[in-house]
């Protein structure tokens, strides 16, 4: 790995990466390939450009776009001339994209051409919005009252005559809340940790390496991890454009890529595709993956002769990092690398037993650098930070040798009958019987108190659910206050960009008049 001097921020990063590396491939986009001299000097346009017109440090600039290097050239271009960005998840519209241009405070927004009319919908005044600017797609007519991207990225190569201000904002980061508006996690320039990538980047990757992501940039993980550990290490990276399970693997060899980033929903979904003979015939060595379901660990690991790296990790976990590199056991997230502190509690905040199940806690190592804030809401930050412990409200368990299991969102597990329910094993139990493609489990309000088990199953092409016949296999499969009570067949499973189930959307729908209820359906089935 080439050699760099001690920095601290991104800009550093770039810029002694462009000058080091000079002609070598950074990024592959569709036809395009962008060199690391070419990144750094589009990120400099790209903070000029926001000067030229008219833009001040302090400012912000909102991103709603589909994956293209113009996304990242604003994204880590803007900080150097003191600006911050605001990437915005491409399936908002309507009040939830208001609210984030709003809340977020930009003067600027660049919007794709395709997402424009969204933007036209919310109608003026759009918050703090002074100026428009679209990326074509298409060649057609730019939209009245608006300016072409390229009036950004057309400014001078020159580095931005502009001192980095480690408090500066750099981006906000809006988190798809449990209730409510989502908020708007704050990175400060201060908040890179060049070091730590550069030598997390050393133990992950080998100098032949070319990484892939087909995520969505909107996403911390495409947008920060597969980017930074590739400038980090001098590799190249190519960015997909969007995910497809059946164009994955051609997609991903067209390139040549070695290494890819896996949140858990890829991993059922790439094994669900029908088996050919060639599956393991392709470059990949790595996957890091998060929240692979570990009954699928090992299969895809063998069926596509890969290795899977298991992570953990949070956009609000203050840099708090787990990585399982084939040292835990199989469906461990491994051990934290980053040297925090930490511990796993009840609901009382009291330390629970090694094998039992609680909220895991970190602690706050540097209050500049590893802690937690939301933009313009103190009293969550408040709550997400306490006594010096960040919350992740995320529910995990550790064996004897301290390595983590994740087991569930907090906000996605189920009480019932006094039972704690991972929704992740429901949903895993069920999807193995024969006829389900994709399944999502969450609670329901019980007439009882606490919770009832609802599903949502979607049927393989060309087969029909029996859901008594379900049932029968979840009572065989799976403790008996885990069995559902009520379930819907649906035709797809809503999912966020980055495959995230859409579960907030379905418990507001909840138990409708075409919802199959056991009780009512099985009134002897007595699931023991």
């Amino acid at each position: 790995m080439t050699e760099m001097p001690e920095m601290n921020f991104y800009p550093e990063l770039i810029e002694a990466q462009g000058k080091s590396l000079g002609d070598k491939p950074y990024i592959f986009h569709e036809d395009l390939t962008v060199s690391y001299a070419e990144f750094d000097r589009m990120t400099c346009r790209a903070a000029n450009g926001m000067a030229e017109q008219g833009a001040s440090p302090g400012d912000g600039a909102a991103i709603l776009m589909g994956n293209c290097v113009e996304y990242l050239y604003l994204f880590y271009g803007l900080p150097r001339g003191g600006f911050y960005s605001v990437p915005i998840n491409t399936a908002l519209k309507g009040d939830g994209l208001r609210y984030i241009i709003e809340h977020s405070d930009v003067k600027t927004l660049v919007v794709d051409d395709t997402l424009y009319p969204r933007i036209l919908d919310l109608g003026t005044p759009l918050g703090a919005v002074e100026k428009i600017f679209v990326r074509r797609t298409a060649d057609n007519p730019l939209p009245q009252g608006v300016q072409d991207i390229q009036d950004l990225t057309k400014a001078s190569a020159e580095k931005p005559d502009h001192t980095i201000t480690p408090s500066a904002l750099s981006f906000l980061m809006y988190t798809s809340g449990t209730t409510g508006f989502p908020k708007g996690v704050v990175n400060r320039n201060q908040n890179a940790n060049i070091p730590g990538l550069k030598m997390l980047s050393a133990v992950l990757y080998q100098p032949q390496d070319v990484l892939y992501t087909t995520l969505p940039l909107f996403h911390a993980n495409a947008l920060m991890l597969t980017p930074a550990f590739a400038m980090a290490g001098g590799l190249p990276f190519a960015l997909g454009k969007k995910f497809s399970a059946s164009g994955f693997w051609n997609s991903i060899s067209r390139y040549n890529g070695t290494s890819f980033n896996a949140l858990g929903a890829m991993v059922p979904i790439l094994m669900k595709q029908p088996e050919k003979p060639d599956d393991a015939d392709n470059p990949v060595r790595l996957v890091v993956s998060a929240a692979c379901p570990a009954n699928l660990w090992e299969a895809f690991e063998k069926r596509f002769n890969v290795k899977i790296w298991e992570a953990y990790g949070a956009v609000d976990g203050g840099g708090a990092l787990t990585f399982n590199f084939g040292t835990a056991p199989v469906g461990s997230i491994g051990q934290f690398v980053t040297g925090q502190e930490w511990r796993i509690v009840d609901d009382d905040d009291n330390d629970v037993k090694q094998g039992e199940i609680g909220e895991l806690i970190t602690k706050v190592m540097d209050e500049k650098k590893g802690s937690v804030e939301y933009y313009k809401n103190p009293e969550a930050s408040q709550k997400k930070v306490r006594g010096g412990w960040i919350y992740t409200g995320d529910l995990f368990y550790a064996d004897k040798d301290n390595n983590l299991y994740f087991v569930d969102r907090k906000t996605d597990s189920m009480r019932r009958r006094g039972e704690n329910i991972s929704s992740f094993e429901v949903e895993n139990m069920v999807e193995k019987y024969p006829a389900v493609a994709e399944c999502a489990a969450f609670g329901v309000p019980s007439e009882l108190g606490e919770d009832e088990v609802m599903i949502w199953v979607k049927p393989k092409p060309d087969e029909t659910i029996d859901l008594k016949a379900l049932m029968e296999h979840c009572a065989k499969n799976m403790a008996y206050f885990m069995v559902p009570r009520y379930a819907d067949i649906v035709d797809n499973i809503p999912r966020t960009g980055t495959l995230r189930v859409k579960k907030n959307e379905m418990k507001k729908m909840g138990v409708s008049d075409r919802t199959w209820d056991r009780e009512k359906e099985m009134p002897d089935f007595k699931p023991r």
